[in-house]
């Protein structure tokens, strides 16, 4: 009987689970909570989403976009549970981290194959069979010494921190305004504008608010991609307002100007009853918080259901380790999908445990797997993770820059950027659409 494990019930272990299940695997899925928790994690929920609510933007030829219509095309499972359960987000795919939870609960509870065990995994080895490692950037210490043993070598680690989370009846509506960047999609965004007046003294005291102490065994390597508030507001005082402040393209309607600096909260569930400030994830302690974001216009009586944290986030040197089909070249049966894999982003995790599940499964059954083509976006994210220098190797979201760039003849032939993409965009989707034919085995694929 064909049968594979997979470690993890995050994003990419649910993904792959559910992959191989369809494709007529059985699968035993390992999550190590309730048993043992991490520090982020608030529940023992399949794919709780510890951070953002967001799977980034759905802007047509956009490279998110682009990823997230690969994965719809392919049947994607939790692509479809995350449309199944989204807010509302402007231009972007937002959803209510319960109902996405449940929805994925649900989807594996209807899957025969997926045998679910609540049991902590440490130990990986070829007499295991074939196995797929997604447990995540908060893996247990027992199975990063594991990984590490079977790797050979030592882990990179960065520090990803949380954004706080308000209740929405205890923001000062009187204040602020809703509007969505550019009026792209719906008004789903609440904004909280600035003044210059305003903006500098919350800068100011931004800057001189206590941090949490780092501990003598850590050495804080924030990922660039998700820095905190403080750290990008001590590269310079207007460092934040051409990042997560920036205030173009959201007028505000009362008054018919941009505002200096504005602050972004996103819903959080189908209720509305709480929003995330967008971008301001913080190492400050939970006190310092609650003083220096209460002067953020809209909300001086905010009461927080969550305060920004910072958590460790590990990730295995993909370039050193890893095959272009996501499994290790000197252990071939152990495949390895998510955020320990070196992709960085929710949908970036889906991707490659989608992958993962594909290639595995292939080789449960005996055949063997088409690897996606570089052309494609899911084939630029593995690329990347593959072949980045792994003397500097960072985790990556999916850009254009990982993307095949166009011919340098065309390139100068279409002047305007938005047409690049497109086109850059279409050559994908045709590129996927003819591997797809021939990725899967149609007897016994089922999505």
């Amino acid at each position: 009987m064909s049968r594979i494990r997979v470690i993890g019930g995050g994003l990419a272990g649910p993904e792959a689970a559910l992959v191989a299940a369809r494709m007529g695997v059985e699968v035993d899925l390992y999550e190590m909570r309730p048993v043992r928790s991490t520090p982020a994690h608030q529940t023992a929920d399949f794919g709780e989403l510890v951070c953002s609510n967001s799977l980034k933007s759905e802007s047509e030829n956009s490279a998110p976009w682009l990823l997230k219509q690969e994965l719809r095309r392919a049947g994607s499972p939790l692509l479809a549970c995350a449309d199944a359960s989204a807010v509302p987000a402007g231009h972007a795919l937002a959803v209510d981290r319960v109902e996405f939870s449940r929805q994925i609960t649900e989807a594996l509870e209807r899957e025969p194959r997926i045998h679910v065990h609540r049991e902590e995994v440490t130990r990986l080895g070829p007499e295991d069979g074939i196995t797929i490692v997604a447990s995540g950037p908060l893996t247990s210490s027992a199975l990063s010494e594991e990984i590490a043993r079977l790797t050979g070598s030592s882990h990179l680690a960065f520090y990803d921190s949380i954004s706080p989370i308000v209740e929405a009846d205890s923001i000062n509506m009187d204040r602020v305004y809703f509007a969505a960047r550019w009026d792209k999609g719906t008004a789903d965004y609440i904004n909280c504008p600035f003044t210059k007046e305003e903006y500098d003294a919350f800068y100011d005291a931004l800057v001189s608010a206590e941090t949490v102490q780092e501990k003598a065994w850590e050495k804080l390597c924030y990922f660039e991609g998700c820095l905190p508030i403080e750290e990008l507001a001590r590269r310079g005082r207007d460092t934040l307002r051409f990042g997560p402040m920036k205030p173009v393209g959201l007028r505000d309607p009362r008054t018919g100007k941009t505002p200096y600096a504005v602050v972004q909260l996103r819903c959080e569930n189908l209720r509305a009853d709480s929003y995330n400030l967008v971008g301001f994830q913080n190492h400050l302690k939970y006190g310092e918080q609650a003083r220096v974001l209460r002067m953020i216009p809209g909300l001086e009586g905010a009461r927080f259901l969550r305060y920004g944290q910072i958590h460790r986030n590990t990730y295995i040197n993909a370039p050193r380790v890893l095959m272009e089909t996501l499994n290790l070249r000197e252990y071939p049966n152990i495949y390895f999908a998510g955020q320990i894999s070196g992709v960085e982003g929710y949908t970036e995790s889906i991707a490659s445990g989608f992958l993962a599940g594909l290639y595995a499964a292939h080789a449960a059954l005996g055949a063997r797997p088409v690897p996606v083509p570089r052309a494609t976006a899911l084939g630029a994210l593995v690329h990347y993770i593959t072949h980045a220098d792994p003397e500097n190797f960072q985790p990556a979201n999916i850009t254009f820059d990982l993307l095949v760039p166009l011919e340098e003849k065309l390139r100068k032939e279409i002047r305007n950027k938005k047409e690049r993409h497109r086109v850059q965009c279409e050559r994908a989707l045709a590129a996927f659409a003819q591997w797809w034919q021939t990725a899967v085995n149609p007897a016994v694929h089922s999505f």
